[in-house]
């Protein structure tokens, strides 16, 4: 018996995550056309954004999904993913953590892990090389406080 057919979405999430973001973009194309929900709104917005450089479409297609499914994750991996690609580090980092409230996310961990965020300075009214601010954080870190 032959395998049943799967659905465009499903074979999009397989092409996305092999790294084939273009053939991903043409099964998330024909999801959407079939059924608009909007995780496949999401990921599709991610693939315009890599693969074209649509950048602002890209972020209204997903803030529309956010808007319909707010508490999904995926939306603001994908969301925080476009933002990396516009070259909008703050909005990204904002957006996986509001990602992170909505559940415990791996692939949002791991973006988060990659940017490599730092601590705020000891003393945040100080500028980040303030000689007070890195001789109190080298303090601090001795002490194991940081």
């Amino acid at each position: 018996m032959p395998n049943a057919p799967t659905i465009p979405f499903e074979e999009g999430l397989k092409a996305l995550n092999a790294g084939r973001t273009g053939e991903a973009l043409q099964w998330l194309e024909k999801a959407v056309e079939e059924e608009k929900t909007p995780l496949a709104c999401a990921y599709l917005a991610y693939c315009r954004a890599k693969e074209q450089g649509k950048y602002r479409e890209a972020i209204a297609l997903c803030t529309e999904a956010m808007k319909e499914e707010p508490k999904n994750s995926e939306i603001y991996l994908n969301l925080g993913r476009v933002y990396l690609l516009a070259g909008q580090r703050k909005s990204a980092i904002r957006a996986f953590d509001l990602g992170l409230r909505y559940g415990k996310n791996p692939q949002l961990v791991n973006e988060l892990t990659l940017l490599g965020r730092r601590k705020a300075p000891p003393l945040p009214f100080l500028s980040r090389s303030n000689p007070l601010n890195r001789l109190l954080g080298k303090f601090l870190k001795k002490l194991g406080l940081r």
